[in-house]
């Protein structure tokens, strides 16, 4: 895995490493910036959808458009009907990249979390990631080797 990048307007944070899951239910538990349990996901209301979550203090926009349009250009409707890319301002959202899937009748799946996995995703990862959920044994091609 790639070595984390460091945003330089939000503090750092301490980094594990986990395997994407499903997110449950919201909860009173509290909030724990590594356990993606925690977690409260975004609401989306078309289904298949990808959301992607990510600082705007930490300039992640070009990433976050980035991995969107990859996402279309390997997932073209309607195996991806939206993918929302949203921009968080706050303390609390600080250095956050997250990659949420939202499939009709399942609960939110957390796909790709940077401060949990130690990192950005690299597109091959997050692909297959994705491709698992919503077209088991479709080819990516050269994705997959």
């Amino acid at each position: 895995m790639a070595e984390a990048e460091v945003c330089v307007d939000c503090p750092p944070d301490n980094q594990q490493t986990a395997a994407p899951m499903l997110v449950p239910e919201p909860t009173t538990v509290a909030h724990n910036p590594l356990d993606p349990s925690t977690f409260v996901p975004p609401s989306s209301p078309i289904s298949p959808s990808v959301t992607i979550e990510f600082c705007d203090r930490c300039r992640w926009l070009h990433r976050a458009t980035w991995v969107s349009t990859e996402l279309f250009l390997t997932f073209p409707t309607p195996a991806l009907r939206v993918i929302t890319i949203m921009p968080l301002n706050s303390e609390e959202t600080a250095g956050r990249f997250r990659v949420w899937l939202f499939l009709d009748g399942k609960p939110p799946v957390l796909v790709w979390d940077r401060k949990v996995e130690g990192g950005f995703p690299e597109l091959k990862v997050l692909k297959q990631r994705i491709r698992d959920h919503i077209q088991p044994g479709k080819s990516l091609g050269h994705s997959d080797k």
